[in-house]
């Protein structure tokens, strides 16, 4: 399990969108896209068997996880993730995430 998976909000670090706030796209190894930010410019070369045309995009650039931390919805700040295990109702334990500041779940059980 990861401390940061799709569709987590997270705060940026570290970089020029540096206290951003915004919501993971995808998870790719050690690096995440966040959504609207860290955007970079892409020249693309017109490719007419699918119709796109050329020019200049922009589009979400990977950010490091260690540069991103996950928000606390109850505090509104960034904060530290660890691990525990819980007792499911059918008697299994579970592994999920929680706050280090205030001990609340991550996951919803």
């Amino acid at each position: 399990m990861k401390r940061i998976k799709k569709g987590d909000t997270v705060k940026i670090l570290a970089g020029k969108d540096k206290d951003q706030i915004g919501k993971i796209l995808r998870v790719i190894g050690e690096k995440v896209l966040v959504e609207g930010l860290n955007l970079v410019k892409k020249h693309v070369k017109p490719n007419p068997q699918i119709q796109e045309q050329g020019g200049i995009k922009t589009k979400e650039a990977p950010l490091h996880v260690s540069n991103v931390a996950l928000l606390n919805p109850q505090t509104n700040k960034a904060d530290k993730v660890g691990f525990k295990f819980i007792e499911a109702a059918d008697g299994s334990k579970r592994k999920v995430r929680y706050f280090k500041s205030n001990d609340e779940l991550v996951d919803i059980v």
